[in-house]
């Protein structure tokens, strides 16, 4: 791919209806703020843009637990989540509102487009309304069991144990997720995105590749061809509400957009207005096939990124597609989900306030953990680990040292630079050694979203440093050779200067002071990488720790914190599915049966296709056990069968009933069987 012309870098709009926690920076925001960071060190055009995601039932929620209006909700959240970005570095060209007139102008003009080009489907269906809440219930808001794995608690638009993309008729005994009742059906119209239609396209393009112009994270492709696979079915892109974007269409009174059309259009908008802002065309950044657009996300997002979006934009015409979606698995803490409504998370404004200018120390904590490939976890005690004996004993030390030995030795100016010192071979390997790091590990790791892989090369350009100083131990020979400690220290002075440069997009604040210490100004580039700029004879600043241990006790705290928290909502109550009839249960058909053989499904990590001899048959029946049990083992194994559940084609193979299940409190499943005893239930993992 040639050098992009100019760079459009997106995070994912967070819902003004509670604060940042860090496993939504560690997610989306710092690995944007850390690309957009390396983009502008090497003057590229890049603008990045973000902002409040302020419709949808989510709002409304919030709006009604809190007792005040939406825009009460929205613009107190706005204001939280702004300013935690703010504090935090987090250094957007605009955070802009989807709430504003400008974002409602732009998302209703997209949605007329495609109205008009008659890309909707007009359906009228039953849709569930919760009617203690009188409302009907987005599909984020319908809860059931997985058809697929048997997750209680699947959401009706995807199951979050799976992975399965699901509708809210797919569920197994749907409830509403706001009253905890049964929903009921009630007739309304909405419009349909016929995302079937564009199967073949999004399969040429994302999954074959021959419209991408970069290779895509494994886990991102992954979870497309998941749902590529499994086929893809219109979705409504309009919900019955009364807070969000209405719907621009005579007749559609208490109507408005669906937050997955508006939300991603919030980048337009966002976009636009920046452009006005500074007096520039908004256009080639969205509609120049020169322009290269990244959307920095979580993988929650992804399919609304990867498949919903770019059909959008498809249809519109005119704009162009992601070159790239980079999204990251989830951040952990302290071995559990992050969760808002549970207290269990670190809110990115109370740790601002807990650990006051100590954003660096956040910001370095959890990108050297980012969940780049696979889930990582956050923990107080690494977080300390990280601190002491990374930043304060390697990165603080390393620039207290020379600052300390320049002003004792050198009056606090900076040493001339030494030709003839710089061209020994030990200076010469060390500089080479910096300049690869920084050529072949630094910089190819930033370009291809590996930052984590980036950072740890910036890390050992300072430990080369350190040792550095430790071999030629420059207070000891000043008096027996003060040419060459004065030499010495240039060179370090010279390489804080490189490491300010590799340090910046990971910690500005910390970056910023060091040039500030040695009489650098702030623009700066990588160009000037390993070129001695500093200005002989300048006086440097006296030495200051950057970085503070972290004791025992503040880790302690902070756990304790978490405890506290925790303690509001646990233990936590079962989840128990809305009572039945027997009439219900009586239209169960359960039979006994035998496995006879179990085989892995290819590119199916969690299902296992079963032969299950019911005595008068045989039938295949597709399980989502894999991760429990082993294939090998089941054969013999007795299990009852829902022989009457209509059967469901799944990763092309079609399952014909499915096999009971139970699951104790540790989330171990076991077979409901048949045993010796009559009782049944064996465990043969």
């Amino acid at each position: 791919m040639n050098t992009p012309a100019r760079y459009l870098i997106t995070a994912a709009l967070p819902y003004a209806n509670g604060p940042l926690h860090i496993g939504h920076i560690a997610g989306a925001y710092l690995p944007a703020d850390i690309y957009v960071r390396y983009l502008r060190m090497q003057k590229h055009d890049a603008v990045f843009v973000c902002g409040s995601d302020e419709h949808g039932v989510a709002i409304t929620i919030q709006a009604k637990k809190e007792g005040v209006s939406p825009k009460e909700i929205i613009d107190k959240y706005h204001e939280i989540n702004a300013a935690s970005f703010r504090e935090l570095g987090i250094d957007f060209d605009i955070y802009h509102r989807t709430s504003s007139a400008l974002h409602h102008e732009t998302s209703s003009a997209f949605f007329r487009t495609l109205y008009d080009k008659g890309v909707f489907e007009e359906r009228e269906s039953e849709q569930f309304y919760d009617e203690e809440y009188k409302q009907f219930l987005a599909d984020r808001y319908i809860i059931g069991t997985c058809p697929k794995c048997q997750n209680p608690n699947a959401y009706g638009d995807q199951c979050e144990r799976c992975g399965t993309s699901l509708s809210p008729d797919d569920l197994i005994e749907p409830r509403s997720a706001m009253s905890g009742k049964q929903p009921v059906k009630r007739q309304t119209r909405h419009w349909y995105l016929p995302l079937d239609k564009y199967q073949g396209w999004l399969r040429s393009w994302l999954v074959d590749g021959e419209g991408r112009q970069e290779d895509w994270k494994k886990n991102v492709l992954g979870q497309c061809k998941s749902w590529i696979e499994e086929g893809l079915h219109p979705r409504a892109i309009t919900r019955d509400l009364d807070w969000g974007v209405p719907v621009p269409v005579e007749g559609a009174e208490g109507k408005v957009l669906y937050v997955w059309l508006d939300a991603p259009i919030g980048y337009i908008s966002a976009t636009r207005q920046w452009a006005m802002d500074h007096q520039k065309d908004w256009t080639p950044y969205w509609q120049d096939a020169s322009t290269k657009l990244v959307h920095f996300i979580g993988k929650d997002n992804i399919v609304f990124h990867c498949i919903i979006f770019p059909v959008l934009l498809k249809a519109h015409g005119g704009y162009i597609l992601p070159t790239n979606v980079p999204a990251n698995e989830f951040m952990n803490l302290e071995g559990e989900k992050m969760s808002t409504s549970r207290n269990w998370a670190v809110q990115v404004h109370q740790y601002l306030q807990d650990f006051p200018d100590q954003q660096d120390v956040l910001r370095y904590v959890l990108a050297t953990n980012l969940p780049e490939a696979k889930d990582s976890e956050f923990t107080w005690k690494d977080f300390q680990a990280r601190n002491n004996s990374e930043l304060v004993a390697i990165l603080g030390n390393f620039v207290n040292r020379v600052l300390v030995l320049t002003h004792k030795f050198a009056e606090g100016r900076i040493p001339e630079f030494n030709e003839v010192f710089s061209s020994q071979e030990y200076i010469v390997s060390y500089r080479e050694n910096m300049r690869f790091l920084l050529e072949e590990t630094y910089k190819p790791a930033m370009e291809q979203y590996r930052f984590r892989e980036a950072l740890a090369a910036a890390m050992d350009m300072v430990r080369s440093g350190n040792k550095l100083l430790t071999d030629f131990e420059p207070w000891k020979i000043f008096k027996s050779d003060p040419t060459t400690c004065l030499a010495v220290l240039r060179v370090c002075l010279d390489s804080l200067a490189d490491i300010s440069l590799v340090m910046h997009p990971f910690l500005p604040f910390t970056a910023g002071k060091i040039r500030s210490m040695i009489g650098l100004n702030d623009l700066f580039d990588l160009d000037s990488f390993a070129s001695p700029e500093l200005e002989t004879g300048r006086d440097i600043a006296p030495a200051i720790h950057l970085f503070t241990p972290v004791e025992d006790a503040t880790v302690q705290q902070q756990v304790d914190n978490l405890g506290r928290n925790k303690t509001v909502t646990e233990p936590e109550k079962p989840v128990y599915k809305p009572m039945i009839q027997f009439e219900d249960f009586s239209k169960l058909e359960l039979k006994t049966g035998v496995i006879t053989a179990a085989e892995t499904i290819p590119k199916a990590d969690k299902l296992l296709k079963l032969q299950v001899d019911l005595g008068s048959e045989t039938r295949t029946i597709v399980s989502g056990i894999a991760a429990h049990f082993k294939p090998d083992s089941l054969a013999g194994q007795r299990v009852v069968v829902v022989t009457n559940l209509e059967p469901r084609k799944m990763r092309g193979v079609e399952s014909q009933g499915m096999i009971l299940m139970a699951e104790d409190p540790s989330g171990q499943l076991f077979f409901v069987g048949t045993g010796p005893d009559g009782l049944g239930g064996w465990n043969v993992s």
